[in-house]
């Protein structure tokens, strides 16, 4: 068991007093309107959590990894649209922290930390598990690029959502991910930036996501980030500390999903007794307890050594295969225990079953995450 220190204990604490008295109780209007959850955003930027790893400087709160991954759990177990915006947010600011010039720091950083939001935006329609497939380009014109190009399935992109993109395009289409894409920061106000549909989802459906379409969209240079070259590079940054964050949301929705389960055999009635005196549903909670914390600890392993500046690539990689294999076996399970009446948006149960079944295909594939580890391994 990970010792946690007495301030990431004290913020633990914090985040899911927070989440179980307020998110929990808007998370149903959130998921049935498709509601962008402006009010929880508003709250967890007043209380810091919006630079919750935003060093103080910047107008943060200076928080460890491990810290990230505890309120992101805690917010996914009662909203997972909450969690994953929030996640998300953070992703866009490690970027800018580790591969943005000072100018981006200073500028962008304390707007992220006061709640403005960032997104991050890789996928395209010929470009998901294959970042080679990239077609976005970006093209120098004097004292800045031009870019050009169509991105899909973006979080933190929508109508309500979204202030700061962070772009992946191609500046040398024959080197592609060898060198030959570039990252770029892209304000929502930059003419020829503009939102293209949001998606009607299945699950998360108070997170909009969006695509995002650029036609000649004029960027400064000062708006790269990292090196012209780097966008690839970025990319990977980006996504070890991705794969850890909804490695998070995954287990937050486990823990969700467990508690739920455990209330709900506690209080039904069957053949005279709570249906959680039957063997057969002891060792499902068994199971399901078992993997929830395996997969937890897997998650805060990843954080710890990221926070240490360690290569965390295989062990992020294990924790969001791990975390969202579970995340979908623990919902499973729980809608069972509650028989026809899971399958009712009466109960929360039904909403997380959703909301879990994106965590094994964003941040990469179950199966990219297996390559990865193969990879690592071999």
């Amino acid at each position: 068991m990970f010792a946690l220190t007495d301030e990431q204990k004290d913020i633990q604490k914090l985040a899911r007093d927070f989440a179980q008295e307020k998110v929990a109780a808007r998370a149903a209007e959130v998921d049935e309107q498709h509601k962008y959850p402006a009010e929880n955003i508003a709250d967890l930027t007043e209380m810091g959590f919006m630079g919750l790893c935003i060093p103080e400087e910047y107008g943060g709160t200076g928080m460890d990894e491990i810290t990230k991954s505890l309120v992101i759990m805690e917010l996914a177990q009662a909203c997972a649209s909450t969690a994953v915006i929030v996640d998300v947010h953070y992703l866009f600011s490690d970027i800018i922290m580790t591969m943005g010039s000072e100018a981006l720091k200073a500028k962008y950083l304390p707007q992220a930390a006061e709640g403005k939001l960032g997104a991050f935006c890789l996928t395209e329609p010929n470009a998901g598990s294959d970042a080679g497939g990239l077609r976005t380009k970006a093209e120098k014109v004097e004292g800045g690029y031009i870019l050009n190009g169509q991105k899909c399935f973006i979080t933190n992109c929508g109508p309500d959502e979204g202030d700061f993109f962070i772009v992946i395009a191609l500046t040398d289409p024959e080197k592609k991910t060898h060198g030959g894409m570039t990252a770029f920061l892209v304000e929502r106000t930059n003419p020829g930036l503009s939102i293209g549909k949001t998606e009607n989802k299945m699950g998360i459906r108070g997170s909009q996501t969006s695509e995002l379409i650029l036609q000649d969209c004029i960027v400064p240079e000062d708006a790269i980030v990292g090196k012209v070259g780097d966008g690839f590079k970025v990319a990977m940054v980006g996504l070890d500390g991705g794969r850890i964050g909804i490695a998070s949301q995954a287990v937050g929705i486990a823990q969700g999903a467990l508690a739920e389960a455990v209330k709900y055999a506690g209080q039904r009635e069957q053949f005279g007794k709570p249906i959680g005196r039957n063997q057969g549903l002891q060792w499902y909670i068994a199971d399901m307890a078992t993997r929830t914390e395996a997969a937890k600890m897997l998650v805060l392993e990843a954080a710890d050594l990221r926070e240490r500046k360690e290569n965390c690539t295989k062990v992020a990689a294990m924790a969001k295969l791990y975390a969202g294999e579970t995340a979908c076996f623990v919902t499973d399970l729980a809608l069972q225990i509650h028989g026809g009446y899971g399958y009712m948006k009466d109960y929360p149960i039904e909403r997380m079953y959703r909301d879990a079944r994106i965590t094994r295909i964003y941040e990469g594939t179950s199966e990219v995450q297996k390559m990865v580890i193969a990879r690592s391994v071999m």
